[in-house]
C-alpha cells in the first residue's frame, strides 16, 4: 500500500512539471567590521525589496526571489570566499559593495558566466562592455562623481573656476584612488588647483590633512570615504570652520551617520548622488505593509528612507528589473545566470516604469547597451539640513563630461583588454 501510494505521489509531481527553483540573489554584506554603519542599511534595503516582491507579487514572474547573505566584514579574500560559496546556489547577479571585491571578482564572474553589478563603485572603466562583458556599474560611476562635483562648482561660479583650489580627501585604497585621474584631467580643462590629501583607513587620524586644509585655504573640499573616516572628517572640517556648503562627498560619503555625530555642524555638507532621498514614495507603503508589518524586515525597520537602506533598494529593484525581462526575453521564469547578463545589457530604466513601480524620480532614466555597461552618467547633489535632519536633492541628475570621461575608459579598458588578450566583445 505504501509502495502504492509512493508511486502515485511520484506520478502526480511528474505531471505537475518539474519545481521551479527560487530566483537567487546573493548578498556580499558587511554587518560587521568597521563599515557596518554604511553595510548594514544597504543589505536592508536589498533584503526588503526583494522579500515586499514575495509578499506582494509572488516573486518576480511567479518565482520567489531567494536573498543569500554572506559576510564580507568589507574584506577582500572574505568576499571572494563568499563568492565561491554562494556562486554554485543558482547566482543570477552579484553586488559585491567594494571595489577591492569587484577587481578580484572582474575574472571569476566573466569565467564563471554570472553578471556582477557594481552600482556607483567598483572598476570605473568596466562601463566599456566591449571589454567588461559580465561587469555593470549604471546608472554612474566615480568618473561621473568626480565630473558631477567639478560641474556642480562650475555652476555655482558662473561656469569659471580657473585659480579656484579644491582639495581632496581621500581614502588611501583602490577605492578612494578611482576619481584622481578624472580630477587630473579636469583639472587641465578648467584650470583649477588640485591638491591630494590621503587618509589612511579606517580613517580616524586625520589631524595633519585638516591642518594642511586650515593652512592651504581651498576654496573647495571633495571627499571620496567611507565609514568612520566620513564622520571624522566631517567634524574635522567644523573643528576649522571650513564652510560646510563648500564641502562635498561622493555618494558614499553622505549617509545619515556621516553627518549626524557631526551636529548642528555639519548643517548644509553636500554630497553627490545618482538617486533620491527620502521616503516619500509610494514603493514604501508596500515595503510597511508587506515587509515591516509583518515582521519580515531584515533589521529592525529603522532604516527605511535613509540614503543607504535607498541605495541596497534600489540596487533590488534594478536587479530584479533585469530578471523580470530576462524572464521574457527567454521565455521562461526559470533563468540562468547568462540569461540575466544578456537582460542587463538590454535594461532600460524610464521614468514610467519607475513610476508603475511605485519609485517616480527616484533615479535617472537611462539605457544599457553592450558598449555601455554603465548608462548615461547623470548625477545629482544633495545637502543636509541638521535642524530636520533631513538629506534633500537640490539638483536635478545632470549631465557629466563625457569626452573626458570616454577618453579615460577607452584608455583604461583597452590596456586591461590587452594585458588579457580580450577580443571585443560586441558586433
Amino acid at each position: 500500500m505504501n509502495r502504492k501510494l509512493t508511486t502515485l505521489a511520484l506520478a502526480a509531481a511528474m505531471a505537475a512539471g518539474p519545481a521551479m527553483a527560487d530566483l537567487t540573489f546573493p548578498s556580499l554584506s558587511y554587518r560587521t567590521g568597521p563599515f557596518a554603519a554604511g553595510g548594514i542599511p544597504f543589505a536592508d534595503g536589498y533584503a526588503d525589496y526583494f522579500t515586499m516582491l514575495n509578499e506582494r507579487d509572488g516573486g518576480i514572474g511567479g518565482v520567489k526571489a531567494n536573498v543569500i547573505e554572506c559576510e564580507t566584514g568589507y574584506n577582500t579574500e572574505k568576499g571572494v570566499e563568499c563568492y565561491e560559496a554562494t556562486k554554485g546556489e543558482g547566482a543570477l547577479v552579484y553586488q559585491p559593495l567594494s571595489t577591492g571585491i569587484t577587481y578580484q571578482l572582474i575574472p571569476k564572474t566573466t569565467a564563471d558566466d554570472i553578471p556582477m553589478h557594481t552600482m556607483g563603485y567598483g572598476r570605473t572603466s568596466a562601463k566599456n562592455g566591449n571589454v567588461f562583458s559580465h561587469t555593470f556599474n549604471y546608472p554612474a560611476n566615480y568618473w561621473d562623481g568626480a565630473s558631477g562635483a567639478i560641474n556642480y562648482l562650475l555652476e555655482i561660479n558662473g561656469d569659471d573656476i580657473s585659480g579656484k583650489k579644491v582639495a581632496l580627501v581621500y581614502h588611501n585604497s583602490a577605492y578612494g584612488k578611482e576619481p584622481i585621474r578624472t580630477l587630473e584631467e579636469l583639472q587641465k580643462k578648467h584650470g583649477f588647483e588640485l591638491i591630494l590629501l590621503p587618509v589612511d583607513s579606517p580613517g580616524q587620524e586625520q589631524k595633519s590633512q585638516w591642518l594642511q586644509i586650515r593652512r592651504d585655504r581651498p576654496d573647495y573640499v571633495l571627499m571620496w570615504g567611507w565609514g568612520v573616516m566620513n564622520q571624522v572628517a566631517i567634524q574635522e572640517a567644523a573643528n576649522i570652520r571650513f564652510p560646510m556648503e563648500n564641502f562635498i562627498g561622493i555618494w558614499w560619503s553622505g549617509a545619515e551617520h556621516d553627518v549626524m555625530p557631526a551636529g548642528s555642524a555639519a548643517n548644509g555638507y553636500k554630497a553627490l548622488t545618482f538617486h533620491n532621498v527620502g521616503r516619500d514614495f509610494p514603493v514604501f507603503d508596500d515595503i510597511q505593509t508587506h515587509v515591516v508589518d509583518k515582521g519580515l524586515a531584515a533589521g529592525a525597520g529603522d532604516q527605511i528612507g535613509n540614503v543607504l537602506y535607498n541605495r541596497g533598494l534600489y540596487a533590488a529593484m534594478l536587479a530584479a528589473e533585469a530578471a523580470r525581462q530576462a524572464q521574457e526575453m527567454n521565455d521562461t521564469a526559470d533563468i540562468t545566470s547568462g540569461m540575466m547578463r544578456d537582460a542587463m545589457e538590454q535594461l532600460e530604466m524610464t521614468e514610467e516604469r519607475m513610476t508603475e513601480l511605485g519609485m517616480p524620480n527616484f533615479g535617472p532614466s537611462f539605457k544599457v547597451t553592450c558598449e555601455n555597461h554603465g548608462g548615461n552618467g547623470m548625477v545629482g547633489v544633495t545637502q543636509w539640513d541638521a535642524e530636520s535632519q533631513t538629506w534633500s536633492l537640490i539638483s536635478d541628475f545632470k549631465p557629466t563630461d563625457a569626452e573626458v570621461i570616454g577618453a579615460l575608459i577607452e584608455e583604461d579598458s583597452s590596456a586591461y583588454a590587452s594585458e588579457n588578450n580580450i577580443e571585443p566583445q560586441c558586433n
